[in-house]
């Protein structure tokens, strides 16, 4: 097998660019919700999407969507979408949509955690401090629930 035909047929994954595709901040009563002790209810949705752009390259936007209130006033809410683009090739079909499920939305995660705690601060806010998510587990609940 020459090198180019190995090149050809050797799997390979890679981080092409990272953006930030959507990001929609809105704090409804920023003068008022600090007049008490800030303890806030937050409400928090993840989501993954994926498209394929051209042969070998896939777009992955991982979104959030974040609520705050405290004493029961709105504080905040965040929405933002951070995009990636991969270049992934050979892979099984399978092994894609867990690359796509799973590894790039990892990857992702720190520059979305990052991009959350910016906005708040600029906010007037504390940062979050989003958790650490398993991407990995969460690929196989949504693949588990699909099956059923």
């Amino acid at each position: 097998m020459s090198q180019n035909e190995k090149a050809q047929t050797t799997p390979h994954f890679s981080m092409q660019k990272i953006y930030l595709k959507k990001n929609d901040y809105e704090a409804p009563n920023p003068a008022s919700v600090f007049k008490t002790d800030w303890k806030p209810e937050v409400t928090l949705d993840l989501d993954i999407k994926d498209q394929k752009l051209e042969e070998d390259r896939y777009e992955v936007i991982l979104s959030i969507s974040i609520t705050a209130k405290n004493a029961e006033q709105i504080a905040f809410r965040l929405e933002i979408d951070q995009a990636a683009s991969f270049l992934i090739g050979n892979f099984p079909d399978e092994r894609l949509e867990e690359a796509l499920g799973s590894a790039c939305p990892a990857i992702m995660f720190p520059y979305l955690r990052e991009t959350v705690d910016h906005m708040l601060l600029k906010g007037g806010f504390p940062p979050l401090m989003l958790a650490p998510v398993n991407f990995d587990a969460l690929y196989k609940d949504k693949k588990a629930q699909l099956a059923q």
